[in-house]
């Protein structure tokens, strides 16, 4: 896909992290983009400094999420790139012991409900409702309507002690990669997904320096985090690269996360 004026695009979780960054490479590429998140504040101002329209959605409310893309449609016109970057993450064990006390819990699985219902299901409720939207686009000189990428995480098969809950709904996001490229192939609409490794995003803000630079040694090379502006880069060869469809993509310098660093 050319991307140029003429292609409008919406990012999930646009104003922040990666998200951020994804916004911001579309937006010099010329591209018409909408940001959809809930910090309205945040949103805003990154809106105004980007040149970008933002819409508060709660990728978890379904009637929030029409109404998103009512929004951004009415201001750039129906998407024919939608990359999902939205998504939280909770550490906790499954059960564990106080070890002062002997009393033991057990995970909250409302957290772990919340976990899936903003990584998993928010994904997949943007990504149905986007595919219906570029159905209706016209097909361009090689066939394609649009591109869907979603972010998962090396996290799905390489899940840390504390990450079930992540590692069960960035798996999800892998799984599904292939049946819904499957499904809208004869609409000429790619979708793949995007492993990042361990990126310096706030989303690993409340890791200790020792944490941050444990992480890091353990990639093979580059040995340092990831840079949102890679993760954007890839975003952006995967829009433009036609033969790029129905994968999963990891972007992780060789890293195979350890069960605890």
């Amino acid at each position: 896909m050319i991307l140029n004026s003429e292609v409008s695009a919406i990012v999930t979780g646009g104003s922040s992290g990666l998200g951020a960054s994804v916004t911001q490479a579309l937006v010099r590429a010329g591209v018409g983009v909408a940001i959809f998140g809930r910090d309205e504040a945040k949103g805003r101002q990154f809106a105004d400094q980007t040149g970008c329209h933002y819409v508060r959605v709660d990728v978890v409310d379904e009637e929030s999420v029409v109404r998103g893309f009512e929004d951004a449609r009415e201001r750039i016109g129906q998407e024919r790139i939608l990359v999902n970057c939205a998504g939280v993450s909770f550490p906790a064990r499954t059960a564990q012991r106080d070890r002062s006390t002997g009393v033991t819990r057990h995970h909250d699985l409302e957290i772990f409900q919340t976990i899936l219902n903003i990584n998993l299901i928010g994904t997949f409720a943007c990504v149905a409702r986007a595919a219906a939207g570029m159905m209706q686009l016209h097909r361009l000189p090689d066939g394609e309507r649009g591109v869907i990428i979603n972010t998962a995480s090396i996290g799905a098969t390489d899940g840390q002690i504390g990450q079930a809950a992540y590692a069960a709904s960035k798996r999800g996001v892998v799984a599904m990669t292939l049946p819904i490229a499957r499904d809208l192939t004869e609409e000429g609409i790619r979708v793949n997904s995007i492993s990042p490794g361990v990126f310096d995003t706030p989303l690993l803000a409340f890791a200790s320096d020792a944490v941050r630079e444990g992480l890091a040694a353990t990639t093979l090379f580059p040995q340092r985090l990831g840079r949102a502006e890679e993760f954007a880069s890839m975003v952006m060869e995967v829009c433009r690269n036609s033969y790029i469809n129905a994968s999963d993509i990891r972007l992780d310098a060789g890293l195979r996360m350890p069960a605890k660093v």
